[in-house]
């Protein structure tokens, strides 16, 4: 039996709510870094943000919900003022041995909102 990893997989697609699970390309990028620990800035460099996270279907609806009480669907730039309000597009996860420190159930996601979600995204090694 082969197996084989793919390392974009789409979380959640619902109306006005993409996600990416990104953790398996991040893993490999660390276990290729030069360090053996330290943090890693995962960052996305077009629209959306990194959030850690359980990629729980329940949980992406819920937030769906509420984004759209925060700013509805409707508004105009409510991508812009989604990310204003989230906060930054960065997420720090700690990696010892080249291995990320993240619980059974945690991965990191790429959030993209109303417009889609860009794939592109940056990881910076601090050690």
């Amino acid at each position: 039996m082969t197996s084989v990893e793919i390392p974009y997989s789409i979380a959640c697609a619902l109306p006005t709510l993409v996600v990416l699970d990104i953790t398996n390309d991040v893993r490999h990028e660390v276990e290729r870094g030069k360090l053996d620990g330290g943090i890693a800035y995962v960052t996305s460099t077009g629209e959306g943000l990194v959030r850690v996270n359980e990629r729980e279907s329940g949980f992406f609806v819920d937030v769906e919900r509420l984004l759209h009480r925060l700013v509805p669907a409707e508004v105009p730039d409510r991508e812009r003022l989604l990310e204003l309000l989230l906060g930054a597009r960065t997420e720090q996860v700690p990696f010892a041995a080249r291995r990320l420190c993240l619980g059974q159930w945690q991965r990191i996601l790429l959030f993209g909102f109303d417009a889609g979600i860009s794939t592109d995204w940056t990881l910076t090694l601090v050690g």
